[in-house]
């Protein structure tokens, strides 16, 4: 599809009023929702088996790891994984483009899960995980770009467009952790033809884009912000500093004995911590923010704790809950076992369901709905109500835990996603300075990268026979915060400065 032009010569986006053959929005979405789902499917789908893959014995198909290790490497990924979209965006918005970024990222994902799916152990699963991170970080920030780009800022269908959009990501990451979940439980596939059925999934996603790519458009073929030639040069001077540096610390961890997946572990929950506090120092002290935005800034501080805390406890169905579906669940449903890595597929049923009904009462209670610290404060209690739930089903429970309990579990952490996620993405872009729009929205990521990188650590305090009092911990933090985010919502609303 050709783009319009401006009677400044400028591009115009891809999709016009004129332009509905995709439920009433542009073509072109069609095809960026595709692209998602089976990168979604193929995300999900992984991750779902990952930790079980790791620490399960190598005679029955898996690495034979250390449960505490496998659990943490999976928090570790998830982090890594929200870091490295940082650099996506920045090469989307100066070098390559957010079409050629995107395209490239789903090459690396395919490359990465075929790597996984090959036998030769930890090999394959190092070269596929720094595949998977990086080309993750490259797809996923991009194609979101990609999708505003279809609309003009005067076209009422934007949101509905992101609604449908949205939705892609759900119907891939359920049907996705079915499949997987499946195989890698049946005795006739395995772990392998789960990766490999991933590995499909994002070859799909990427042939669909590749053929309809040309109705995106011309003008997100380009960097919007390109770098001039002093630019590159300063540029190709810092990678050089921060490959010194990365040189260097990688050799001290040699040199010392750390240089494993324990002490990269570590690193990066270190720079998990590291770069968001880096984001808002150098905001806050940059001449270019006024005083109205510095005020937002601070007023943003609680509430990126609150996404990273929320986050540390939602992630563990990666981690902590695989392990617990798989030996703490009683997973017999009539006379078929579940397979353990089922569950998460209902967190996105979940969101499919109660979507649009948070949709229509926030609509209708319009002006009057909640504000956002008191949103962030009701997620933040029942995700740890969530977590209250499963330690009371342990409790109250012999040998094995119905699954019921984790259903119920699941249920209501759905239900405070839905109050923090898109609520914390929008506030985020909201409070945004003017000079550092794309930045403060890699805060929002980064706030997750924290809450995993932190979480993986806290895995090797679960253990079997303690399930009850890390569940007891985890909520208690949970609550506790939600209530001093609740104490000082007056204060942070003042300091948003009439960001609602």
């Amino acid at each position: 599809m050709s783009t319009s032009t401006s009677a400044h010569g400028g591009p115009q986006p891809a999709g016009t009023h004129s332009d509905s053959g995709f439920f009433g929005q542009p073509r072109a979405l069609s095809t960026l929702f595709f692209t998602e789902m089976w990168e979604r499917f193929s995300y999900y789908g992984m991750r779902a088996v990952l930790a079980l893959y790791l620490y399960t014995a190598i005679d029955k198909g898996g690495l034979g790891w250390d449960k505490p290790l496998a659990l943490m490497f999976v928090g570790i990924y998830g982090s890594a994984i929200y870091m490295s979209g940082v650099l996506g965006g920045w090469l989307a918005d100066r070098v390559t483009g957010p079409q050629k970024t995107t395209q490239y990222g789903a090459l690396l994902i395919m490359f990465g899960h075929i790597a996984l799916a090959t036998p030769f152990a930890d090999v394959s699963l190092y070269i596929g995980i720094f595949f998977l991170v990086i080309g993750t970080g490259l797809l996923k920030p991009t194609i979101n770009s990609l999708v505003g780009s279809l609309y003009s800022p005067e076209d009422t269908r934007r949101d509905a467009g992101f609604t449908i959009f949205y939705m892609s990501v759900n119907i891939g990451a359920f049907v996705g952790q079915i499949l997987t979940a499946w195989l890698a439980a049946s005795p006739s596939y395995g772990y392998h033809w789960a990766f490999g059925a991933a590995a499909i999934g994002m070859a799909l996603g990427l042939a669909q884009y590749m053929l309809g790519r040309n109705r995106i458009g011309v003008h997100t073929a380009v960097a919007p912000n390109p770098l001039s030639p002093e630019e590159r040069s300063k540029v190709g001077g810092r990678l050089g500093i921060i490959a010194f540096i990365a040189v260097l610390v990688l050799g001290a961890m040699y040199a010392a004995g750390v240089l494993d997946a324990a002490g990269v572990g570590w690193l990066i929950t270190i720079m998990s911590v590291i770069l968001p506090t880096l984001y808002f120092v150098t905001m806050l002290r940059s001449p270019q923010v006024t005083a109205v935005e510095r005020s937002r800034l601070f007023a943003y501080m609680p509430l990126f704790v609150a996404i990273a805390l929320f986050f540390m406890l939602f992630e563990q169905q990666s981690t902590v809950l695989v392990a617990f579906a798989d030996t703490k669940l009683d997973r017999l449903i009539g006379g078929w076992e579940m397979p353990p890595a089922l569950f998460q597929a209902l967190n996105p049923l979940y969101i499919v369901i109660m979507a649009p009904i948070l949709a229509i009462l926030w609509t209708r209670l319009g002006t009057r709905q909640p504000t956002t610290p008191i949103k962030f404060s009701l997620a933040l209690w029942l995700i740890g109500l969530a977590y209250v739930i499963t330690s009371v089903g342990v409790l109250l429970s012999g040998d094995k835990v119905n699954v019921l309990w984790l259903a119920a579990m699941l249920l209501v952490m759905t239900a405070g996603e839905l109050l923090l996620s898109p609520v914390g993405l929008s506030v985020t872009t909201k409070l945004a300075p003017e000079a550092f729009k794309a930045q403060t929205v890699a805060l929002f990521f980064l706030a997750i990268a924290l809450g995993q990188g932190v979480g993986a650590q806290l895995t090797v305090f679960y253990t079997e026979g303690n399930e009850a009092n890390y569940f007891f911990g985890l909520a208690a933090a949970a609550l506790v915060l939600g209530v001093i985010v609740y104490s000082i919502k007056g204060r942070v609303s003042e300091a948003m400065r009439g960001v609602h």
